[in-house]
């Protein structure tokens, strides 16, 4: 027994007071009988966001975390197809590596089925099953957890590599009167982030890693995502001295602005061709938290650091052990760290590579020329030039997960110094836009908010425009309409011979007049031309406050240059070319020239 004067609380209520006290401040939710003692804590101390659909809820709690807005938010869904609704977040949040509290309800612990039966519990099913593979940690509250049991499930998000966390509270658990000073007895550890291990293992191999930098010729810096913004934005302007060029990851793409000396693209799969062919000629490739997966090696994945070695800096051993690419030296510690130890050393002259760097950055321009676009549509890759100049410092950009509404923007956009640009294509899940761009939104209310999305993938949440109206969003809303899936599209047309099928209007997809649509929700929409930027109706919009919409037309023979392209051999599988070599092939002139130190 306490010897507590503390009047009973529901439990509800205290576990909602340790999520303030953890710094929540947002609820994304979607209402529910199994979560209504959880829904009535939050609704008197937090900022609750409706949504229509449980996934919006999710995929905007990620979006609101990840670009680190004001506050921190979390998800709310009741029992049953609350929590498989929501799979489709966790799943992405898992796979981008980023925060994403779910709290979950579930039915009352006495009904619950048990092992063997299937169902007892109104909707109950077995949230944790479902979801335990793609989350950091997922635990069922049957009776009252010790605030130390929730603080430590909580933060195990965000402790080493970000991820999802699961929690399904019981019904009647919710509703239990408790002694809050019982709950707190034991201290608790608020200790997020790397942990000093990684943080001493970063450092303990900044000699080994300044000596092989130091004999290189051709150096390249890769920042990914788990290079956080802040240390980004403080070691800028020593950046800019270093002399070593510096590419990023696509979630990273905001670490570096486009305008700073040292910064030389994108490269990826559907990376911009001139970071793909200085990459290939680098002879030491550091990276820093970049998990260097497939999509940024390329399938054939054996030709990435083909001129050189490759150090790859990553808080999760299993990405450095995967096999894939080849790395000489692989370190478990905090990209962080090894960045900021890294960028005050002193380095030899690289100016000749930097010249080189820059000579085949100019001769290689992004968007590529080949590209073709049909009378009376808009190339995608001019539009995102033209947005990239008249977007602000402060914007934030949300980019489309999938598709060309994915992979033009991020080959294009020109980041500027102090916007936030979000993105994903890890699940590359269509319809995370909207949704996302809600969660980014309401995170940084005193910022514009401005999306790229195909109309496939919008079409997937396009329910969440009733979220947007009414919360009176500031967010401009640029849909690129080629009336179906372009990728999908492309592949048929590829690899089956233009055997089309469900993947546009033509063969089966319907899909709204637009206009009309976002006129349902009173939001002002304009189409726009190719002269948009001049045109004093989309300025309005663009630049006033408030949530508009911009119908972007796209030829849906649009082409998408450069690219990765790949072959299905005699056996059915699918062999790829090297990220130096995209399609279209350069003119042997200029080939020879900007791939002269290709090992």
């Amino acid at each position: 027994m306490s010897n507590s004067d503390t009047a009973p609380a529901k439990y509800a209520e205290v576990v909602v007071g340790w999520l303030r006290d953890l710094g929540y401040t947002h609820c994304f939710f979607v209402a529910g009988g199994n979560i209504m003692h959880l829904l009535d804590g939050v609704r008197k101390t937090m900022t609750c966001i409706p949504t229509v659909h449980e996934v919006a809820a999710g995929i905007a709690v990620e979006y609101f975390n990840e670009s680190q807005g004001e506050g921190r938010a979390f998800a709310l869904v009741t029992a049953g197809p609350g929590l498989t609704n929501i799979v489709t977040a966790i799943g992405d949040a898992w796979l981008e590596s980023r925060e994403l509290l779910v709290i979950g309800g579930q039915a009352k612990s006495s009904d619950l089925a048990g092992p063997t039966l299937r169902q007892r519990g109104i909707q109950e099913i077995d949230g944790i099953s479902i979801v335990d593979s793609i989350c950091t940690t997922t635990g069922l509250v049957e009776r009252p957890w010790t605030r130390r049991e929730f603080t430590d499930a909580v933060l195990s998000g965000r402790r080493g590599r970000a991820g999802p966390v699961f929690l399904e509270f019981c019904l009647d658990t919710q509703g239990t009167p408790v002694d809050p000073d019982e709950l707190d007895e034991q201290a608790v550890d608020l200790t997020v982030g790397p942990g000093p291990d990684l943080v001493a293992a970063a450092e303990a191999h900044s000699d080994q890693i300044h000596d092989l930098l130091a004999s290189a010729k051709r150096p390249v810096w890769l920042l990914g995502a788990r290079v956080t913004r802040p240390i980004a934005e403080k070691l800028r302007p020593r950046l800019d001295e270093l002399g070593i060029p510096i590419m990023t990851t696509w979630n990273g793409a905001d670490r570096i602005p486009a305008d700073a000396p040292m910064f030389f693209g994108r490269p990826n799969t559907w990376g911009q061709r001139h970071a793909n062919i200085l990459l290939a000629q680098a002879d030491l490739i550091v990276a820093f938290g970049a998990r260097l997966g497939l999509q940024q090696t390329g399938f054939n994945w054996q030709e990435f650091g083909r001129s050189g070695r490759v150090i790859q800096i990553d808080t999760d051993r299993a990405e450095i052990e995967k096999g894939h690419p080849t790395i000489h030296l692989g370190i478990e510690g905090d990209p962080d760290t090894a960045l900021v130890v890294l960028a005050g050393r002193g380095y030899p002259d690289y100016q000749e590579w930097v010249e080189f760097c820059r000579e085949v950055t100019e001769a290689l321009p992004s968007p590529d020329p080949a590209n073709t676009t049909g009378e009376g549509f808009v190339s995608p890759y001019q539009f995102c030039v033209d947005l990239s100049d008249i977007s602000r410092d402060d914007d934030v950009l949300i980019v489309a997960s999938s598709g060309g509404a994915n992979s033009v923007p991020m080959q294009t956009l020109r980041q500027r110094h102090g916007q936030v640009i979000v993105t994903g294509n890890g699940l590359a899940s269509m319809g995370c836009c909207l949704s996302g761009a809600i969660g980014a939104s309401l995170g940084h209310p005193g910022r514009r908010t401005v999306m790229i999305e195909g109309d496939g993938g919008f079409a997937q949440n396009l329910q969440e425009l009733g979220t947007a109206a009414i919360n009176d969003l500031n967010l401009k809303i640029f849909l690129f309409c080629n009336e179906g899936y372009g990728s999908i599209r492309t592949v048929q047309k590829n690899y089956f011979d233009g055997e089309y099928l469900g993947c546009d209007t033509l063969t089966g997809l319907g899909f709204p007049d637009w206009e009309k649509l976002f006129a349902a929700y009173d939001i002002p929409t304009c189409q726009i031309g190719s002269e948009w930027t001049s045109d004093p109706e989309v300025l309005e919009l663009f630049d006033g406050r408030g949530l508009a919409a911009f119908i972007v037309p796209v030829d849906p023979q649009q082409t998408y240059w450069p690219k990765i392209t790949s072959r299905v051999t005699e056996s059915g599988s699918m062999e790829s070319n090297p990220l130096y070599q995209m399609t279209p092939d350069l003119p042997e002139d200029l080939a020879a020239r900007v791939l002269r130190h290709l090992a």
